[in-house]
């Protein structure tokens, strides 16, 4: 197995560029990652990474030898699964992003139960509400909302998410309650902005009578973390844009009021992303319909809906 260990090694390396960041996916010291290469390397006769003080570079030999050694890793990927499956035994670490708010509420209080059912599985749940990359992040699949980038991936669509305006009676007493989007711009009311590094505007798209529109807001306020923005619209510092069921106690407990609401905001989508590879894993399938079947019917509860304050 070692020889697989250090292909392994090799192709986190290349994928993330540096050595320390491969160390630290997988879960090993820096040491032990450079001794894997350079064992590669003398297997091979040929000097894979080309390194300095501040950079390292895949050579020509590292970048024909990554496609061969992804070939490699996939067919024993395939065969262990073939096995899993013929023991309905899976097994092994699975690698699962979210956004901050599906993962906190929806997708982290439901691992435990998987575990139990699969004891051999351990999960490394990573949160974030920016865009990953499933391949060089080391990904097995990965829950968003929206749609993605990379059309190379496949997407299993678990629901739509009614979303909301919103803002608390503290905002509303000193600003107004906005009717529609037009209301919003026209009042310069505070938009809190859910926003990324490299955006360059701030849209939110409203459903008007005559059909979905952008609206371009502005606010004094933007953070990349959902809840931030939730806490934001608590303390009555402006207008929230938030998936429902991220905030539904809020919103039958008074402390947050629909705004807004002739122009509602569309709807967005709720979905898992994997690669073909990944979804062969008999742990990452598992995990996908476990999931999807406790929480897909639990979004599209149009309970939720009727029960929110007019």
């Amino acid at each position: 197995m070692s020889y697989l260990d250090n292909i392994r090694t090799f192709v986190r390396v290349y994928e993330l560029g540096s050595m320390s960041a491969a160390g630290r996916d997988l879960r090993i010291s820096p040491a032990v990652t450079s001794s894997r290469i350079s064992q590669l390397e003398v297997h091979l006769s040929v000097r894979l990474f080309q390194r300095t003080t501040r950079s390292l570079t895949a050579t020509e030999h590292g970048r024909a030898f990554y496609g061969g050694a992804c070939e490699i890793l996939e067919a024993v990927e395939n065969a262990e699964a073939q096995v899993v499956n013929i023991t309905e035994n899976p097994k092994g670490p699975l690698y699962v992003a979210a956004p901050l708010g599906v993962g906190r509420r929806l997708i982290a209080p439901l691992i435990a139960e998987f575990l139990r059912a699969y004891p051999e599985v351990n999960i490394r749940l990573r949160l974030t509400d920016r865009t990953v990359d499933l391949t060089t992040e080391g990904l097995d699949l990965a829950f968003f909302l929206g749609q993605p980038e990379d059309s190379n991936l496949r997407i299993r669509k678990i629901a739509d998410i009614e979303r909301i305006l919103c803002a608390s009676p503290a905002y509303i007493e000193a600003h107004g309650n906005p009717a529609s989007g037009d209301e919003l711009i026209a009042d310069k009311h505070e938009c809190l902005n859910l926003r990324f590094p490299g955006a360059t505007e701030f849209q939110w798209r409203l459903m008007t009578p005559s059909g979905p529109k952008r609206f371009r807001v502005e606010g004094r306020y933007e953070s990349d973390d959902g809840d931030v923005l939730t806490d934001w619209a608590l303390a009555g510092n402006g207008i929230a844009l938030k998936p429902i069921f991220e905030i539904i106690d809020h919103l039958k407990e008074g402390r947050l009021i629909p705004v807004a609401t002739k122009t509602p905001p569309e709807a967005i989508q709720m979905a898992c992303l994997y690669t073909h590879r990944r979804r062969q894993d008999p742990k990452t399938r598992l995990f996908m319909e476990f999931v999807i079947e406790r929480i897909g019917a639990a979004v599209r509860d149009s309970s939720i809906t009727a029960q929110l304050p007019r």
